[in-house]
């Protein structure tokens, strides 16, 4: 019945509950541009040109496209719950989005997964969900959980279950490990999502043979055209700490756009408030020489496709009416976004009527052993040591060795040459590991620096200059049950609590924001030439990114995946 209404009013036989007049259509099938007016009844458009409708909106020449889809992000690291993200993203044309909530899961395992399921079930923001692969991402960090593929086998089921998340243990996939190839198994025909950084030659060949289709971890053209050539997606990344649209857009033509897409992966409120979201990813690309067309493909119908997800990505008959109206391609400014068929933001701001909440709980997650100050000195062996070194805008490191500044037989901060201490204190089984080396990169002169939010396991990581600040600002993360905080002389200058697992508020985005703002400013103000050096700390605990970092392990060499010691 209900399909032989649609179809009904398809045809022009009933009236369609809203049709928008001159629009400016961006078709994402024909490539091109066409003048309409386009009907739109229930949660679909059903046809262009006229019809009687019972409400009307006359968009006097401006463009409609279709809502634009993030085809990977980690929601937790907006540091909001979902429906808040959801405020923030959705008036800037993001209405899907494909999450990977790989960060909640190593803290909390499947208990994490359910919550994010849950908190973005009636949200605005259309959410699907990617299954982490990779909990713990390797065997050189403790997680809070573990995940089998017997464990995610129980979720896959779920409809806004999409497939396997980036396998970013891909030395296992190549030496075809037994627990690597059983997570693939259990995906079946859904989609598996790759995270091969610098992986080339038979190496992607055996780990494309697996079934994993995408990669988001490209810097370079040739790196990504080899890629592409073997068959890859390539979803061209732009988020906070990982920046990599530029560096990959002359890779896109008329013959290959199609394959691409855009993703952000890691996006901080600050950058979203002051830049945009999607909208800037496609802005930027069309500021760049892209055709926008197929910057808007890039953003919508080419995610979708990928995804199997049949009903949008397009302004036409029988797809979701998630649909964005603005101006000119130049500003990309969002005068209106509708999702499904419902009008749910105007001028930036979104419908009181559309904004959702969620009120579950999650447990504590902020286990650690009694911390001291002397966990943070280190003992000088040797006048040489390992210290990883910040590139700036990207989540890869470099290896260096250097001399290093001792005192009594101790190791001391060096703030001339900018090597400074850091420590990864693990958080989820009070085992009281707290693993301690070098870094180059912060700039800080004092003080310290000190988050819950370090990927992937989020044990509590932090850099300073001298160990009493290290200190003062390791034990307020441990106080607040986990956040972000900036401290020196001994005090707190600036604190950002995120009790939901460590990772997210249970504040406004604004809120959140600010505190953002002024926690960078206080980390400036002690000499930080970062623009957002707590998202560059987050990152230097990632083994499976080249070249050094650090987890409660140790000092890990995340190009052959061992552990290494400090000194040489």
């Amino acid at each position: 019945m209900e399909m032989r209404e649609t179809i009904q009013i398809a045809g022009g036989k009933r009236p369609v509950d809203l049709l928008l007049k001159n629009a400016r259509v961006i078709n994402t099938f024909s490539g091109d541009i066409h003048r309409s007016d386009v009907a739109v009844h229930g949660d679909r458009v059903v046809g262009f040109g006229d019809y009687k409708a019972r409400k009307t909106l006359n968009l006097r020449g401006a463009y409609l496209s279709p809502g634009f889809i993030d085809g990977h992000v980690h929601l937790e690291s907006s540091m909001v719950k979902i429906p808040e993200f959801a405020r923030v993203v959705v008036p800037r044309g993001t209405t899907t989005v494909v999450a990977d909530p790989h960060e909640i899961a190593n803290v909390l395992g499947l208990d994490g997964i359910r919550y994010m399921l849950a908190s973005s079930r009636h949200c605005v923001l259309g959410v699907y969900i990617m299954l982490p692969s990779c909990v713990p991402a390797t065997s050189l960090e403790t997680p809070g959980a573990e995940l089998s593929g017997h464990d995610l086998s129980l979720l896959l089921n779920d409809e806004r279950v999409l497939g396997l998340a980036e396998m970013m243990d891909y030395p296992s996939v190549v030496r075809a490990a037994p627990a690597a190839l059983e997570k693939i198994a259990i995906a079946g025909n859904k989609r598996i999502d790759g995270h091969a950084p610098l992986l080339h030659g038979k190496d992607l060949y055996a780990y494309l043979s697996a079934g994993i289709k995408s990669d988001h971890e490209c810097t370079t053209v040739a790196e990504a055209r080899e890629k592409l050539r073997a068959g890859m997606y390539i979803m061209i990344r732009e988020g906070t700490a990982a920046k990599n649209l530029q560096a990959l857009l002359p890779l896109i033509n008329s013959e290959n756009s199609r394959k691409c897409m855009f993703v952000t992966d890691d996006r901080h409120l600050e950058d979203i408030f002051e830049q945009g979201h999607m909208d800037h990813l496609v802005r930027s690309a069309i500021r760049l020489g892209v055709d926008p067309i197929r910057a808007i493909q890039m953003a919508s119908i080419n995610t979708a496709e990928y995804f199997g997800l049949k009903d949008l990505g397009a302004v036409a008959p029988g797809y979701r009416a998630d649909l964005l109206v603005f101006d000119n391609f130049k500003r990309l400014k969002i005068s209106h976004v509708i999702k499904a068929g419902r009008l749910v933001a105007s001028q930036g701001r979104l419908d009181p009527a559309a904004a959702t909440d969620y009120k579950g709980k999650v447990r504590g997650t902020i286990n650690v052993r009694w911390i001291e100050q002397k966990d943070f000195i280190m003992k000088a062996k040797g006048k040489r040591a390992r210290v990883i070194r910040l590139v700036p805008d990207q989540i890869v490191t470099k290896a260096l060795v250097a001399p290093v500044k001792t005192k009594d037989g101790f190791v001391v901060s060096d703030t001339r040459r900018d090597i400074l201490k850091i420590a990864v204190i693990e958080r989820h089984m009070a085992s009281g590991r707290v693993a301690k080396a070098l870094v180059q990169g912060f700039g800080l002169k004092k003080g310290a620096l000190a988050s819950s939010v370090s990927h992937d396991s989020h044990n509590i990581v932090v850099v300073g200059v001298d160990d009493e600040d290290i200190y003062a600002a390791a034990v307020q993360v441990v106080k607040m049950q986990g956040g972000l905080v900036a401290a020196a002389e001994g005090k707190i200058l600036e604190a950002l609590p995120l009790p939901v697992a460590g990772l997210m508020s249970d504040q406004s985005a604004q809120f959140v924001s600010e505190k953002l703002k002024r926690l960078n400013a206080a980390a400036q103000g002690l000499g930080s030439r970062l623009r957002n050096p707590f998202m560059s700390m987050s990152f230097l605990t990632l083994p499976p990114i080249p070249e050094l970092k650090i987890t409660d392990r140790g000092l890990i060499d995340a190009v052959n995946f061992k552990i290494v010691r400090l000194f040489v």
